[in-house]
């Protein structure tokens, strides 16, 4: 596991209690096809919401979802690595 996954699994496992909803926030190229991907890596139950930046590149997603314990946070997140221009916040 990369080590930026190890720290964010010591944060998770001190700062939250699972299963607990979890906050994704992530920007994006404003492609749709891009938007689909992330969209597709999460549930039905998830609430996705989306926002364009001012000069219309970029578009800010935020995802929240239950998740069941830190490994599936980071699960989520590696599902996502290889979209590319995704910036994890």
């Amino acid at each position: 596991m990369h080590k930026d996954y190890i720290t964010l699994k010591e944060k998770l496992e001190k700062g939250f209690s699972w299963p607990s909803v979890y906050l994704f926030k992530f920007i994006i190229p404003a492609d749709n096809q891009k938007i689909a991907l992330v969209e597709k890596e999460f549930g039905d139950t998830a609430q996705i919401s989306t926002r364009e930046s001012k000069n219309g590149k970029y578009i800010s997603i935020s995802i929240k979802e239950v998740m069941m314990s830190p490994e599936e946070v980071i699960k989520k997140y590696q599902g996502l690595d290889g979209i590319e221009g995704i910036m994890s916040l």
